[in-house]
């Protein structure tokens, strides 16, 4: 693949700012793993309005999952792959691109919001991808949809809440006190299409080995590199 024949991610500028990170004030499904909640400083950065795709990550890994639509969000891709991809979109495009941080991969979520979800206090099946209501109730697909489909938040960034589990940068901290992450686990954001809301809400996190490849986890592209 040649860097002329390879197009540039679709992302949006942000211009960096302060936030509160963690849970959310008045949220009954906070856990401990977001807490302290906490203010943190982002610096400016850009973000791809959508997570990877299967066609995108074709044309990095040919033989990735062949029989599928090529709109969907590219899974069963390890934290290390989505490095990998990163290094090399960076050289096809001489642009250095990587996954964000934690607190980026927030920011970008909660768009301004200190409610659970970026629509507010709850979320519904029109404005997100998960599988069973709260009360058990099959509300959704029960399969991965392709990226765009549902409404983006006030950002302008799609399927934060739902769909997929996004990988970040970040080793994992079992909560926001610890001073260190662990270097073989890295976090996952977003929550996934065979996920209840409480699992998609903005503070929610968890971690996967670095290694791991799952059918609901993908990742999407940040990059500092921006116009001065």
């Amino acid at each position: 693949m040649t860097r002329d024949s390879l197009s540039q991610p679709s992302t949006l500028m942000l211009p960096g700012g302060e936030f509160t990170m963690g849970e959310s004030s008045g949220d009954k499904f906070a856990n401990d793993t977001e807490r302290p909640a906490h203010r943190v400083s982002v610096a400016p950065f850009a973000l791809a309005r959508f997570v990877v795709t299967v066609g995108e990550y074709r044309a990095f890994c040919a033989e990735h999952a062949p029989n599928e639509d090529s709109q969907l969000p590219a899974v069963n891709v390890s934290w290390n792959d989505a490095l990998a991809y990163c290094d090399w979109l960076s050289v096809q495009l001489g642009k250095r691109y990587r996954l964000p941080s934690e607190a980026e991969w927030e920011y970008a979520c909660r768009a301004g919001t200190t409610t659970p979800f970026a629509f507010g206090h709850e979320i519904t099946p029109r404005e997100a991808n998960y599988f069973y209501s709260e009360s058990g109730e099959r509300v959704g697909p029960g399969r991965r949809t392709r990226c765009g489909d549902y409404p983006a938040n006030a950002f302008g960034f799609h399927d934060m809440h739902g769909n997929v589990c996004e990988w970040v940068q970040d080793g994992w901290r079992p909560n926001y006190s610890a001073t260190t992450g662990e270097s073989d686990r890295h976090a996952i954001r977003g929550g996934a299409w065979d996920y209840l809301p409480r699992l998609l809400r903005s503070a929610w996190r968890d971690a996967l080995p670095e290694d791991c490849r799952r059918d609901n986890v993908g990742f999407r592209i940040a990059t500092s590199d921006i116009p001065a």
